[in-house]
């Protein structure tokens, strides 16, 4: 009779523990998803920089191989993004003899007041004037990038427009591909971008400058 007792009570302590083991599985795997939960409802907006380019040998040179279009690039704030064709100091490479070394820079910074990062655009080049909308820069002159505006220099157009997010830690880019010029005659300073990122009336009468020689340091 007592062994039988003990064998009873031995499959009731064993049914028990199992059952421990199971609610402390859905427990743990409970916790697991409102975390989950949480960290989605309380992860911050980053910050984003749409460039949709264009340049009339995009096709033919393989200029814009070395980019990877319309996935989002993650950067820390402190990072300054230069553009060029030395692969050793660019973040982005143009595959141009004509481009310079470094051709121009990008820089978060926040503005007093302000709960969002903005972003200067330096010029880097020594023989290529930076138009920024209608303001030139020369070498090393920079200006606050405006949330939306075209750059230009030699045959290159850049339309860039800033998406705005909560992240003063990070913040991302994202190349976009016109297939068409981004400049046409009597482009209005504010006119919509279509969804595929192109715009077909983009204007300016302003001369694109020289473009540098290729042999430029």
């Amino acid at each position: 009779m007592d062994t039988y007792k003990m064998g009873s009570f031995w499959k009731v302590l064993e049914m028990w523990v199992c059952l421990l083991c199971t609610f402390l599985y859905f427990a743990d795997l409970l916790v697991h998803i409102m975390s989950t939960f949480e960290d989605a409802d309380t992860e911050e907006t980053v910050t984003c920089l749409h460039m949709t380019v264009y340049h009339p040998g995009q096709l033919q040179s393989g200029i814009f191989q070395s980019i990877t279009f319309y996935d989002r690039k993650k950067f820390p704030s402190t990072e300054v993004i230069k553009f060029g064709r030395n692969s050793n100091i660019c973040h982005y490479v143009f595959q141009d003899k004509q481009a310079s070394r470094i051709q121009f820079s990008l820089q978060p910074f926040k503005q007093f007041n302000s709960a969002v990062l903005s972003f200067e655009i330096k010029n880097m080049s020594r023989k290529t004037s930076l138009i920024v909308d209608s303001q030139v820069l020369g070498y090393l002159n920079k200006m606050d990038l405006p949330y939306r505006c075209m750059i230009r220099f030699g045959e290159y157009q850049f339309l860039l427009e800033k998406e705005d997010g909560e992240s003063l830690e990070w913040f991302e880019t994202r190349f976009l591909f016109s297939p068409r010029p981004l400049l046409q005659e009597n482009w209005p300073a504010q006119t919509p971008i279509p969804e595929n990122g192109s715009c077909s009336s983009c204007s300016t009468q302003s001369p694109l400058p020289t473009e540098m020689d290729e042999n430029e340091l």
